[in-house]
């Protein structure tokens, strides 16, 4: 049976705590779109298709024509910052976009001035931040809850969401105050250091019933207290780190190799980035957040426990450099050696010169659109169907994450399709063949 799920109607806010080169080129690639300038590549919600089922039907519609999602049209964009620049000004910062193409939509991303930020200077030391608030971390969270709903109110909007494109912060773990919703609440009283920023806008959020993605790989949602409120809220969270670049060519190659078992003794990676987020990571303590997060994707596609003969001796090594002149054009460098055959040694090696802005825009356009749809649907709490965008999914406790992007994007569809009251397609195609025993 098709689950209920409440139409789109009316408009839906997208706010982006932080307002630097990924947001920016969200905004403006939309923008873009929806005046017939460009196509929205890269977006699985706008370009992507769905089998529906046999295959013998064709039955294969646009996804944003079977799924009932916002239309672009409809989405109204604001933010946070801890800089001052509107998002025109900060896209030209960034570099990411042509000038021309920025210029064709300027009139509507100057429009778009970014919100004071609440910000914590020993989360992302390399900041000089100048547009922030003030207060404990209680009064931060009671001021973002403020902005959402004036927001909202001020653009006449029906639902709103929210995607961090903010900084990594510096690397923390799971703590008491982070252990209950009831302890986290008093530790925003109490201003605790150890909730950090990212975690102010989370709450905010999922107070008022507003999903929220997590496209950093800061803790943020992924502790006990935010995923109990967002039980409480009926409220969808998904995280976290947009998977791009690097780590999307891990998640791509790791399980074809997986698949043939083919072995590997080791996995060198080194990036080159000149953006915001790469100034971020140049310090040791924030460079630590993301490793952690790139580290866990080999080993969690390998299962070296269950195949120590092919992958129990991996030598995973990732390095990530601040490098200006690259801007937001980062490159990284793979060097992979396997062993085939009776053992016999093989090498791979990648150069990928990606635009990490340009592959990260499409994602935080799909959770966004996506998180408005569970949440229309009745979903709440962690999305894993979601961990096909994200490079270290958020599951349920003890459940192990799956980083196959293959087996992520069949959880994905399948997710739609059981929303939607169509079949779930298992791809064993047999009974075609008994079929045509039968005949005989």
């Amino acid at each position: 049976m098709k689950s209920t799920i409440k139409p789109a109607e009316g408009k839906l806010g997208i706010l982006l705590p932080g307002l630097g080169a990924v947001a920016t080129t969200l905004i403006a690639g939309v923008e873009a779109v929806k005046k017939g300038i460009s196509q929205p590549i890269g977006s699985l919600t706008q370009m992507g298709t769905i089998r529906l089922g046999k295959r013998t039907e064709n039955r294969r519609p646009k996804v944003k024509d079977f799924v009932p999602l916002a239309d672009l049209n409809d989405i109204v964009w604001g933010g946070w910052d801890v800089y001052e620049d509107n998002v025109y000004e900060s896209a030209m910062n960034a570099k990411v976009l042509e000038p021309g193409l920025l210029y064709s939509v300027k009139e509507e991303l100057e429009a778009i001035k970014p919100m004071k930020a609440a910000f914590d200077q020993n989360y992302a030391k390399n900041l000089t931040a100048t547009n922030v608030k003030t207060g404990t971390r209680y009064e931060l969270a009671q001021q973002v809850m403020e902005d959402i709903q004036n927001f909202k109110e001020n653009n006449g909007l029906d639902r709103v969401v929210l995607v961090w494109c903010g900084s990594t912060e510096i690397y923390y773990e799971a703590s008491d105050v982070h252990s209950s919703l009831e302890k986290f609440e008093q530790g925003l009283i109490n201003d605790d250091k150890l909730i950090a920023p990212s975690m102010i806008y989370a709450y905010a959020a999922l107070k008022l019933g507003v999903p929220f993605a997590n496209g950093a790989p800061n803790l943020t949602v992924d502790i006990p207290a935010l995923i109990e409120l967002a039980r409480i809220t009926e409220t969808p969270i998904a995280g976290k780190d947009f998977k791009t670049g690097q780590t999307l060519m891990k998640t791509i190659l790791a399980p074809g190799l997986a698949a043939r078992s083919l072995g590997v003794n080791g996995w060198f990676s080194t990036n080159i980035l000149g953006n915001r987020d790469g100034l971020v990571l140049d310090d040791p303590d924030n460079f630590k957040t993301k490793e952690v997060s790139k580290l866990g994707v080999l080993e969690d596609i390998f299962k070296p426990e269950d195949n120590p003969e092919l992958y129990g001796d991996i030598f995973h090594k990732i390095r990530i450099n601040y490098y200006p002149p690259h801007g937001d054009n980062k490159e990284s460098w793979d060097n992979i050696d396997i062993f085939g055959w009776l053992g016999y040694k093989m090498q791979i090696k990648i150069n990928f010169l990606c635009r990490d802005s340009i592959l990260a825009a499409p994602i935080a356009l799909d959770l966004a659109l996506f998180s408005d749809f569970a949440k229309r649907a009745g979903m709440s709490g962690v999305q894993e169907w979601l961990s096909f965008y994200l490079k270290s999914p958020q599951t349920a406790p003890g459940l192990p994450a799956e980083n196959d992007i293959f087996k992520q994007l069949i959880k994905l569809e399948n997710t739609l399709r059981y929303l939607m009251g169509e079949d779930l397609i298992t791809h064993l195609g047999l009974d075609y063949y008994e079929e045509l025993v039968e005949v005989k």
